[in-house]
């Protein structure tokens, strides 16, 4: 069966909230961490996307930069 995605949306601290959730939650990790390069359009090394893993269930923390505007809703992904 194929699982559903969430995806969180973070402002500057996806890194940080990822780590936190895993220190919180048994049988997780970081997956991987993709981060900007010189081309951008964020910061060189800042964060562009977290996935990390809860108990099993996947999840994807994208940071939101000033020239993402969101709309308010549920992301999800197959």
């Amino acid at each position: 069966m194929q699982k559903i995605t969430p995806f969180l949306w973070f402002d500057n601290n996806a890194e940080e909230a990822a780590q936190f959730y895993v220190s919180v939650f048994k049988k997780s990790r970081i997956l991987s961490v993709s981060r900007y390069g010189d081309a951008g359009p964020g910061p060189k090394g800042s964060v562009m996307v977290v996935s990390f893993q809860l108990e099993g269930q996947q999840f994807h923390g994208p940071e939101r930069r000033p020239i993402v505007q969101v709309q308010r809703g549920l992301l999800i992904r197959r």
